[in-house]
């Protein structure tokens, strides 16, 4: 891994909870999950130095506490210099009545995008009813990214979302989740083409691993997903995101880096500063 050219790596995608603080529902069946992790946690889980920022993601804490979440992470980067934004929650379905939730947030500087977890609602078309457009519609106004957290029967739903709504950065998380435990690979191939197919949208490298066998996964197991998703979006619109800690269901820190650079290995140095660093400093203004 230290033998990449690669000097600097801004994780697009990590996480910070702690369950005394905020109510998270998913985390129950979990137990590995189920305690707080920290800064302090990920600065243990690697000692890479080349990792100089980090984007924390929301983590779909209860919805009335999203705000104070926000401000939680907040102090946490008073003490962890390389936190260096916040995609943050906000109740999209509410249509236009999500502005007062989106002011709250102007002044925290930190915040540079919003996210609304869908991968929970049954109806695959949920991200298309008339109130979760216009609230998606006013980011614009924020200069706001959206992040999507979907299951792969909702890629299609959500390329629909971002062709209605051009004014906004789309932001894919971990390749759309396809299936790759079952080894799936249509529809989410072709739809993973349809959304990459607008300008206005970029696809996290990140998360695979758990949507594969946990413990037994192997390279070829991932080769396909990461092959599309290079096809789809090039370098230029990839961004190497941690899924850290819920990436440790499945992997380390530090494998998933690794991970990433063996399936790439392919990639010019300027290939992999695009898809490592320079990404996501554009994409979220960090």
């Amino acid at each position: 891994m230290n033998s990449s050219p690669l000097s600097t790596i801004v994780d697009s995608h990590c996480h910070f909870w702690d369950p005394t603080r905020f109510k998270y529902e998913w985390n129950h069946g979990l137990p590995a999950l189920n305690r707080a992790f920290t800064p302090a946690d990920i600065a243990s889980a690697t000692s890479d130095h080349r990792f100089k920022k980090f984007i924390f993601v929301e983590c779909d804490c209860d919805a009335e506490q999203s705000l104070a979440e926000v401000d939680w992470v907040i102090g946490l980067a008073q003490q962890e210099k390389r936190l260096s934004g916040i995609v943050a929650r906000a109740s999209i379905e509410k249509g236009r009545a999500v502005r007062q939730e989106l002011e709250q947030l102007v002044n925290r500087k930190l915040v540079k995008g919003i996210r609304r977890n869908l991968q929970g609602e049954r109806d695959p078309d949920f991200a298309l009813t008339a109130d979760f457009v216009e609230g998606v519609k006013l980011l614009a106004d924020f200069n706001y990214t959206f992040d999507l957290c979907i299951r792969h029967d909702q890629l299609a739903s959500v390329a629909e979302l971002a062709r209605q709504v051009p004014q906004v950065t789309f932001i894919l998380d971990h390749f759309g989740k396809p299936d790759v435990r079952r080894h799936s690979r249509e529809p989410w191939r072709m739809d993973l083409q349809h959304f990459a197919g607008l300008p206005n949208t970029v696809c996290k490298v990140s998360g695979l691993t758990t949507e594969a066998d946990w413990s037994h996964w192997q390279l070829d197991d991932l080769k396909f997903y990461f092959e599309q998703a290079h096809e789809s979006f090039g370098f230029d619109r990839l961004l190497f995101g941690s899924d850290w800690p819920m990436a440790t269901l499945a992997t380390t820190f530090d494998n998933w880096t690794e991970t990433v650079l063996k399936l790439f290995s392919f990639a010019s140095g300027t290939e992999l500063q695009q898809l490592f660093q320079g990404n996501a400093e554009r994409v979220y203004h960090v």
